[in-house]
């Protein structure tokens, strides 16, 4: 049989689901009752034998304490400063047909992540984001075409060049209604809480890779 295009990066989400799991000390029935994913299911994917579909990835990785641009590409310890474009990973959500590419070096030690997206014309992803630790700041920068973009009970229309900064810590939902396809970039961060949302103390915030 011949084997999926997707099989390779399924494997790789495989992978890094089952290393981030254990690196976190959490057994299947721990991270299912983290993110409100099945057992069973958390173990299809670990053993590659499931499509996830972004909005599982997003609480898999909300779960894991994680950006979900991180389950998509591990760490090499002698990673280059430079991410060539053939070297990017891209995957598309089997649900939604959005298209996300990390851009960022891997493993770099730096506490900023880029993923390019693709938002297919008439297309609709809801994430149940709630807070975790680390604080993950995140970033929409729209290159082409528009979108709506809400953050709990706000929305924004946003066209091209416009920004939007957030606090992954509510749900947010993405919806393209035009009749062409948007493209944007995400740039996700470990910060501490800026004013107005400060904290009444600060931690060490580890990396986006443990």
């Amino acid at each position: 049989m011949e084997e999926s295009p997707s099989a390779p990066l399924n494997d790789r989400i495989a992978r890094r689901v089952r290393d981030l799991r254990a690196a976190s000390g959490l057994s299947l029935d721990a991270l299912s009752a983290h993110c409100g994913i099945s057992r069973s299911m958390i173990s299809l994917i670990e053993r590659g034998q499931s499509s996830p579909t972004a909005v599982l990835l997003e609480k898999l990785a909300s779960g894991l304490g994680v950006p979900l641009a991180a389950l998509f590409d591990a760490p090499r310890p002698s990673a280059s400063p430079v991410a060539r474009a053939v070297d990017q990973p891209s995957w598309r959500d089997p649900r939604s047909g959005y298209v996300r590419r990390n851009v960022s070096p891997s493993g770099v030690g730096s506490q900023i992540q880029i993923v390019d997206v693709t938002f297919p014309a008439r297309a609709r992803v809801s994430y149940e984001t709630g807070p975790r630790e680390p604080v993950m700041h995140q970033q929409v920068w729209v290159i082409e075409g528009a979108i709506d973009i809400t953050v709990g009970d706000e929305r924004h229309r946003l066209s091209a060049g416009d920004c939007l900064a957030m606090v992954l810590d509510q749900p947010i939902a993405f919806h393209n209604p035009h009749k062409v396809a948007a493209r944007y970039a995400v740039v996700l961060a470990c910060l501490p809480y800026p004013l107005p949302f400060r904290r009444s103390h600060v931690d060490q915030r580890p990396s986006l890779y443990p």
